[in-house]
């Protein structure tokens, strides 16, 4: 019933999703002296990889949340962020699917130059992080693989007192058990409460004002965590906290909301410190965004996600991704 009543809300609307994992790219990738018509013409021949940028995806613009979080604490890193608003939403996808397009997404980035690769889809993480390990036990280069559930299932556990959490995801995310796995994987006397939300991140990102049915809908979906009498409340999807005051005027004052942004910040950092990958530079870095759909619908929209100017939105065709993402990228050692 949720998700009819969020299905029609969205209808007529700019489909993007959010909802997070990250690809460390260890190895000083090669420039290719005969570029191919298929390669980005770089804006320069970066041979320093500390000075490479640190490649951010997802399905839409929610992503742009973490990358936000990302340019704050990494202010002297570069970012090149690929949307795929043109198969937005990943919500609810089959796992299958989600593992293609999060290939397709890295090898992308990856031909780009990018260091490091963060999967900022809480969809795309659950899904894809196991075909990723796999991957790395086929392959020999040591590129680190960090997901964004793991960061958020330490915080929530850190931070709660009852030992009650409760996760709001996509239908996706919510199947994979990706949360509750996380979670007892930390501490297994946590119990776990998942309510699944088809169709929010639509709504979310349309960017319309919510009426009395949307905040209905909102309130019907807290209610079962109310009942529960959680005390921490992970947002599972990069969307969602654009209407985190909503969600914590309805959950309660005493609720604590754990979202992806700031956890994940951290073990970028951490990532690239271990690998010696921090960028050296004492100046202000850059970042550059793609997308698979709409370019000037992705620059209206972002703004509001990312908080900050966007500038030129580059459009990067989903064909090109199925020629370039046709096998996977080597070496990917994964951690969730």
């Amino acid at each position: 019933m949720v998700g009819q009543r969020f299905r029609a809300a969205a209808q007529g609307g700019v489909g993007h999703e959010h909802c997070a994992g990250v690809l460390l790219w260890a190895a000083a990738m090669s420039v290719s002296p005969h570029p191919t018509s298929q390669d980005p013409a770089p804006r320069s021949i970066v041979t320093d990889p500390r000075r490479r940028p640190i490649g951010v995806f997802d399905s839409g613009v929610g992503g742009l949340t973490v990358l936000h979080e990302l340019l704050v604490a990494l202010p002297s890193e570069d970012f090149l962020y690929l949307g795929d608003t043109a198969r937005f939403p990943y919500g609810e996808r089959e796992q299958q699917e989600l593992e293609c397009f999060a290939i397709q997404m890295a090898e992308e980035l990856l031909r780009r130059r990018a260091k490091l690769l963060v999967v900022a889809c809480n969809a795309a993480t659950a899904a894809a992080l196991p075909a990723l390990r796999r991957r790395m036990l086929e392959t020999t280069l040591g590129v680190d693989v960090v997901g964004v559930v793991r960061p958020e299932a330490l915080r929530a556990v850190a931070a709660t007192r009852t030992g009650r959490i409760g996760v709001l995801a996509t239908p996706t995310t919510i199947a994979s058990g990706a949360y509750e796995e996380a979670v007892r994987a930390v501490d297994a006397h946590v119990t776990v409460h998942c309510v699944a939300c088809p169709g929010l991140a639509a709504v979310i990102q349309d960017g319309r004002e919510f009426d009395e049915d949307t905040v209905a809908i909102m309130r019907e979906v807290c209610a079962p965590l109310r009942e529960a009498h959680v005390d921490v409340v992970v947002l599972g999807c990069t969307h969602y906290p654009l209407i985190g005051k909503m969600l914590q005027r309805m959950l309660g004052p005493d609720v604590t909301l754990v979202s992806s942004g700031a956890a994940l910040a951290r073990q970028v950092e951490h990532a690239l410190s271990t690998r010696g990958l921090l960028n050296p530079s004492d100046q202000e870095g850059d970042y550059r965004f793609l997308c698979t759909g709409d370019a000037a619908a992705f620059a209206a929209i972002g703004t509001r996600f990312l908080q900050m100017p966007l500038g030129p939105v580059e459009h990067v065709g989903v064909a090109q991704l199925d020629v370039t993402g046709g096998s996977p990228t080597t070496g990917l050692r994964a951690h969730s």
